[in-house]
C-alpha cells in the first residue's frame, strides 16, 4: 500500500496565509496601540519646567500651615506653587484632581479644599500662552529633609 500524501486544496492553503497575516495585522496595531497610550513619566526638579501635554508645569514648595477655623489638616498643609503655562492653540483646563503628592510614607496624597487663598486650584481654564499660579495644599507630615513627589495627570483634552 503506497501512501501518496495529498496536498491541501489551494482554498485552504490561501485561508490559512489570510487568517496568520490577520493574527499578524492585529498584534501589530496592539503594539502600535500600547505604545502610544501607555503612561509616560517624566522627572524635574522643584523650580523646573515640565511640559505634560501642551502644558508646562513649574512646581516649587510654598510652606507649610495649620489651615483655618473650618478646615484643619490631620498633620500639616504642605502648599506648594504651580505656575502653569499652556502651549497648545486652544483652551485646556487645569484641576485639583490633577495634582498629587507622594511623601515620605510613599503614600498618594490628594489636593486638600479648603479655600485658604484665592489661589486655590479646584477648576481653571488656561488659555493659550498665559501663564497662571495656584497654590494647592496637601495634608501629610511635613519633615525638613524628606523628599516629597508632585504627580500630574493630564485632563483627557489636554492629549497626552
Amino acid at each position: 500500500m503506497n501512501h501518496i500524501p495529498r496536498r491541501a486544496p489551494q482554498a485552504v492553503r490561501v485561508g490559512m496565509v489570510l487568517f496568520l497575516g490577520g493574527v499578524v495585522a492585529s498584534m501589530a496595531v496592539a503594539m502600535y496601540a500600547y505604545t502610544q497610550y501607555q503612561t509616560n513619566y517624566v522627572t524635574g526638579a522643584a523650580g523646573e519646567p515640565v511640559s505634560v501635554g501642551p502644558v508646562e508645569y513649574t512646581v516649587t514648595f510654598d510652606g507649610v500651615h495649620e489651615g483655618d477655623e473650618e478646615t484643619r489638616p490631620e498633620a500639616d498643609f504642605l502648599a506648594i506653587r504651580i505656575t502653569a503655562v499652556n502651549a497648545g492653540p486652544g483652551q485646556t483646563r487645569i484641576s485639583g484632581g490633577q495634582f498629587h503628592l507622594i511623601g515620605p510614607d510613599a503614600e498618594r496624597h490628594a489636593a486638600v479644599y479648603g479655600g485658604f487663598t484665592e489661589e486655590d486650584l479646584l477648576l481653571h481654564p488656561l488659555e493659550p500662552g498665559e501663564p497662571r499660579e495656584w497654590t494647592p495644599q496637601f495634608d501629610v507630615p511635613f519633615y525638613a529633609d524628606a523628599t516629597y513627589m508632585v504627580v500630574i495627570r493630564p485632563q483627557k483634552d489636554q492629549g497626552t
